[in-house]
């Protein structure tokens, strides 16, 4: 089976680098449209060839690993495609991606969200294993033809992934939640607190915790500006409901209220049994 890979950064790389290890790819291809990273990931052997955009088209599957923005632009130019080629994209949303989807590309496409991925981007971020042991959601599938059901779903087992069904509405208004809002407040705490403090301040002061709430502050601006542009009522709403529980806390330290504040801490820790 011979594999494209559309966009070479983290993502993509990842997924090269695991690709050609695996006993039903025969071939990987890779794409990008900064030439450095397709270089870059050729050295590094996340893929075994550089192939154009019209070379690529004729692969047995294509992922697209690329920002959603790109995603859905780039669909319009598969429309001379072969109705054998599975279309995979691995972006962070879904439905604005499947309500600008060709209908004539429907039956080969399907759209995955591979829960993995670091604070890192471009070719050298590539990590072996990145996705083993990680979940993807796949989105929509019973719109797909079965063959291309099947390859995907094969793909992914043999990466060592956990598998989970869902329709794309549902996967945006969750990931608003657990996956977007987490950003937004990472982000929120890096602006502020480099407006608040000197840099100085912050090496002396910025321990472990606060390390831990700003590690994925220094992710892509491209990629979360695009997510969140694609999932904006979702991740408002989601922002307007934290509001109000970070007023909650506000008044409950507003009144001392250690008891109070107390069991709305032990509530948080059950996090833990989750994950």
């Amino acid at each position: 089976m011979k594999v494209g890979i559309i966009g070479l950064g983290l993502i993509g790389g990842s997924l090269g680098l695991s690709l050609r290890e695996n006993k039903l790819i025969d071939l990987v291809c890779g794409y990008d449209i900064n030439k450095e990273f397709e270089q870059i990931a050729l050295e590094r052997k996340l893929i075994d060839k550089i192939v154009s955009f019209e070379e690529l088209k004729k692969c047995d599957v294509i992922f697209l690993a690329i920002p959603v923005r790109a995603i859905v632009k780039i669909l319009k130019e598969f429309q001379d495609i072969s109705k054998d080629c599975t279309i995979i994209e691995l972006g962070s949303t879904k439905e604005e991606i499947i309500k600008n989807l060709p209908s004539d590309l429907q039956s080969q496409f399907i759209a995955a969200h591979p829960m993995a991925g670091t604070e890192n981007s471009g070719p050298n971020a590539a990590i072996k294993d990145l996705y083993k042991n990680a979940v993807c959601v796949l989105c929509d599938v019973q719109n797909a033809d079965h063959i291309h059901q099947k390859r995907a779903i094969e793909i992914f087992s043999d990466l060592g992934m956990k598998l989970v069904f869902m329709d794309s509405i549902s996967h945006d208004h969750h990931a608003s939640i657990i996956s977007h809002l987490p950003h937004v407040i990472s982000f929120s705490l890096a602006n502020f607190v480099m407006k608040e403090e000197n840099k100085k301040n912050i090496a002396h002061l910025g321990g472990p915790s606060f390390k831990d709430m700003c590690r994925i502050a220094k992710s892509n601006p491209q990629m979360w500006s695009g997510i969140f542009e694609q999932n904006k009522q979702n991740l408002l709403n989601s922002i307007d409901l934290f509001q109000k529980e970070l007023q909650e806390c506000k008044k409950m330290i507003e009144k001392c209220d250690i008891n109070e504040l107390e069991a709305w801490i032990k509530s948080a820790n059950k996090l833990r049994e989750i994950l």
